[in-house]
């Protein structure tokens, strides 16, 4: 996070970006947050809600197993359909709720031979989906009402989240493990991490620009897919990976529902 706030205070300074629509890349509102104080208190409930998404999310892989795990994180659909709604009361043509109800059939029938059940582990997990909604949803609400672009949002969720983390990471001890990690001042290890910042800067990126451009539910099922092409690309690459029936079955269902909710897009439904 301090990466991408990094990058982008030098590419705002280089007048490469801007921070919102129609802004000219030299007008600077604020000399240290770069925007009016009143747009980066708007954007608030985006700091919270990714806050919470990235600690609830972590925390929910730790009790089960990866399966279980990937069949309730694909449930996050219908918590993102719910969110859209009662936030700005978005509703959703039957094909798209057919859609989508393809792709959560899949993920249980993926998931249909390891029906392990742990209450506390399944609740985290069902909070960490109700996170990671209400976090895609504000992306896509405060994009709209702050004026702010995805360069914006990045910004004021950087500035406001890095702090809060940073102090957590202290309290922690995880920044005292840091610091005593044996290769932490490895050439090879330092150019691996600032490879890794720069994707994670991407990959945020794209996932502003695709939501405020989109919609949650767009994004959320982007993910989806993206869970396809990695099973398919770390068993092509890695192998080991036992020929299950159901769970390629489960995994077709899920990328049938992804294509049927990219035609309904496609043709306006």
């Amino acid at each position: 996070m301090l990466s991408s706030c990094a990058f982008l205070y030098a590419m705002k300074r280089w007048k490469i970006i801007s921070f919102s629509e129609g802004e000219p890349q030299s007008v600077t509102s604020n000399p240290i947050t770069l925007i009016p104080l009143r747009t980066l208190v708007h954007t608030l409930p985006l700091a919270v809600s990714y806050l919470l998404y990235m600690l609830i999310t972590m925390e929910s892989v730790r009790g089960i197993n990866v399966p279980m795990y990937t069949t309730l994180r694909r449930t996050t659909v219908a918590f993102t359909m719910i969110v859209e709604y009662l936030l700005t009361g978005r509703k959703h043509s039957s094909y798209v709720v057919g859609s989508v109800g393809i792709i959560i059939l899949g993920a249980f029938v993926a998931g249909a031979r390891d029906l392990s059940f742990d209450a506390y582990s399944y609740s985290i997990v069902f909070m960490a989906n109700i996170c990671s909604a209400v976090y895609l949803a504000s992306i896509a609400h405060i994009g709209k009402s702050s004026g702010l672009n995805s360069f914006g949002l990045m910004w004021c969720n950087g500035i406001i989240c890095a702090p809060i983390l940073l102090f957590w990471t202290s309290f922690k001890g995880d920044l005292e493990a840091l610091m005593s990690f044996p290769y932490l001042y490895s050439s090879g290890f330092q150019v691996v991490m600032l490879l890794s910042c720069i994707m994670a800067f991407l990959i945020n990126y794209y996932v502003f620009l695709n939501t405020t451009l989109n919609s949650a539910l767009t994004q959320t099922i982007c993910g989806n897919l993206k869970d396809l092409f990695t099973i398919g690309l770390g068993w092509l690459l890695f192998g080991g990976l036992p020929f299950d029936l159901m769970n390629v079955l489960g995994q077709s269902l899920g990328f049938l529902g992804s294509c049927l909710y990219a035609y309904c897009k496609l043709k306006g439904k």
